[in-house]
């Protein structure tokens, strides 16, 4: 017994050694290396920011860089008693927001470091260097802020600002006062931009106080720089497409047809991107965000969804001639009105009258022509409904009516009514063609955004199919997303584009555009002139008409095509037409010819048509 006594008590000192052995070989080994580190208070945790990746142009021109800025961080729990005033004047804020500040910062946590005042300059940085060590808990860090080298795509390169808890939440590499990408490219790319955290980890004694590297910087890690990334933008152009548009509302978006690269991506009005930089990015993004006429953050050319107009019609034919209902023969006679229904209502024309065929009919943009078009499409099932789904699977086939899937940070469906559609609007209504004419020109219920228009536009130059319409071009060199680079076929067999496009072609050699003809380029376009309705005090009130244009170039082997959208600008080709004929020849040739065309368009102001609805004076539409 006296022996066994003697090894149950050898054994249980030898058990309790083995844990406390593990236990420490846990604490001092394994669990440094599970990231621990992050809760532990006796290690202070300093993070190195890395370099946010730059932005290039499709040619090489640098468009964002980076600068230094210095930020105030805090620690709540190592704050002392201080002289609250003194502080206050150092860092040039009041009270109220120094409470504001390290509130925030005590909810976020007591023992880790966060934000307390962003964005110091160098001046203010080296006076309050000198100053800080009198006040305990508050630090400075070093980071980089965007500097941007153009003045110009605000909406295509977007912004980055602090994080929010969502952004916390959904993704535990950031801390509170982080920034990220929150509109734009940045936001788009904003993993390949950001690069990665480095983080230096410091010993404390029992007393708080720093004592040096822990562990002699075993686990400290350096940080890694973003990516640049290069953009399919043409700055020059997307510059000269702001021009024309200034005191203008609207969009213009260009692509590449052989590529789906985007050129250019237009919303007017626009803003100085350096305005979200530094610390009056506050002030600036109210006064931005809270101008609800003008809205430069809203970007009109991804998410401004309007009726196509005319344009539309093209689509209208293609799928008649997929259908076998019409032929590049058949005629109708116009009287500039269709007379339609058991009610004989009347569908106005503007064509000029007389027989029209496909050619002239999209050349002079006849109503009458299209309607017929469409009717015999859609009656040549029995139901109507069927025929419809067959009708929207055919305008679909072109990116219309759902997201295109591009890398853009926002966008907007739009609408292609089908069978289910009407059957749900009717539900006791046998209704058919004439019921809905108003979509055989591009009316009704229809909508698209000028990004789709863009897109079905490079779909009828390429004869039947497209690229998914994208921004990024490069990532430091590696290829793209294969999504980017596949075609996508439309339903509409190649050989009935020719006859469209011919019309296209038509519309300036004699028709809708004949005045904006560019000397030594064979252009293909279509007019458009669309509806435009809005409340005034609870009142459907109709505006001046949206001007809509769209075309590419050279009709042969074609290297653009582009969507103008001029909100409350007349017909179609009155200014959207000009400026999409302007950005072509820009473009193509590198500089411009129509010198009294150009004139014309930048000496150009539709204010006082953005404020008929309004009374008062908003702030100028202009930004920069």
């Amino acid at each position: 017994k006296r022996k066994m006594r003697k090894f149950l008590l050898l054994g249980l000192v030898v058990f309790t050694g083995i844990i406390f052995v593990g236990r420490l070989f846990y604490l001092q080994v394994y669990q440094y290396k599970t990231n621990s580190l992050e809760n532990d208070n006796a290690i202070r945790k300093i993070y190195q920011h890395p370099k946010r990746g730059y932005i290039y142009d499709r040619n090489g021109k640098l468009l964002v860089a980076n600068q230094p800025t210095y930020d105030v961080v805090v620690v709540p729990r190592e704050v002392e008693t201080l002289d609250t005033l003194m502080f206050c004047s150092l860092l040039n804020i009041d009270k109220s927001q120094f409470l504001k500040s390290f509130n925030r910062a005590k909810r976020y946590s007591p023992r880790l470091p966060s934000i307390f005042l962003a964005h110091l300059s160098k001046e203010d940085y080296a006076f309050l260097s000198e100053k800080l060590r009198k006040f305990k808990g508050f630090y400075v860090q070093k980071r980089a802020v965007r500097d941007y080298q153009t003045e110009i795509g605000a909406n295509v390169l977007g912004y980055i600002a602090e994080v929010n808890p969502d952004n916390i939440s959904k993704d535990k590499y950031y801390k509170l006062g982080d920034l990220i990408g929150k509109q734009g490219v940045e936001k788009s790319y904003e993993k390949e931009l950001r690069g990665k955290k480095g983080v230096k980890y410091i010993q404390k004694d029992i007393y708080n106080r720093d004592i040096g590297s822990f562990k002699n910087g075993e686990f400290d890690t350096l940080p890694t720089p973003g990516k640049n990334i290069t953009i399919t933008i043409d700055a020059t152009l997307q510059e000269y497409g702001e021009q024309l548009m200034q005191n203008k509302m609207g969009g213009i978006v260009a692509i590449e047809p052989s590529s789906g690269e985007l050129l250019t991506l237009v919303s007017a009005p626009s803003y100085n991107p350096a305005l979200l930089v530094g610390r009056e990015r506050s002030k600036n993004y109210t006064k931005l965000y809270t101008d609800s006429i003008y809205r430069p953050l809203f970007d009109k050319a991804l998410i401004r969804m309007h009726v196509p107009g005319s344009p539309f019609k093209t689509l209208v034919a293609l799928a008649a001639l997929q259908e076998n209902v019409i032929t590049t023969r058949e005629t109708v006679f116009c009287t500039e009105k269709y007379i339609y229904g058991k009610n004989r209502r009347v569908m106005k024309c503007h064509c000029g009258g007389g027989y029209r065929n496909l050619f002239s009919g999209i050349s002079n943009s006849c109503n009458s022509y299209f309607a017929m078009a469409f009717r015999k499409t859609i009656d040549k099932y029995n139901d109507a409904s069927n025929g419809m789904d067959i009708w929207s699977n055919h305008i679909k086939s072109f990116g219309l009516g759902n997201f295109l899937g591009n890398d853009l940070s926002v966008g907007k469906k739009g609408n292609i009514p089908d069978g289910a559609y009407y059957d749900a609007w009717y539900p006791d209504f046998k209704w058919g063609a004439t019921t809905i004419l108003s979509n055989s020109i591009g009316q009704g219920e229809i909508l698209v955004t000028p990004i789709q228009l863009a897109n079905m536009t490079a779909a009828i130059a390429n004869k039947g199919f497209y690229y998914t319409p994208h921004i990024i071009k490069s990532i430091d060199g590696e290829s793209i997303d294969k999504n980017f680079t596949s075609k996508k076929e439309t339903s509409i067999d190649p050989t009935h584009f020719d006859p469209v496009i011919e019309g296209m072609h038509s519309v300036y050699t004699k028709g809708t555009a004949s005045f904006l003809k560019v000397p030594g380029i064979e252009i293909c376009g279509k007019t458009g002139t669309a509806e435009n309705f809005t409340k005034i005090d609870g009142v459907k009130t109709q505006l001046t008409d949206h001007s809509i244009f769209v075309a590419f170039a050279p009709k042969e082997d074609p290297k653009i095509a582009i969507a103008v959208l001029v909100e409350n600008g007349y017909y179609g080709a009155r200014w959207a037409g000009r400026i999409a004929s302007l950005m072509i020849e820009k473009y193509l040739k590198g500089e411009v010819s129509l010198k009294y065309m150009e004139r014309l368009v930048l000496n150009k102001s539709l204010e006082d048509e953005y404020l008929k609805p309004y009374s008062g004076k908003p702030f100028k539409i202009n930004q920069k």
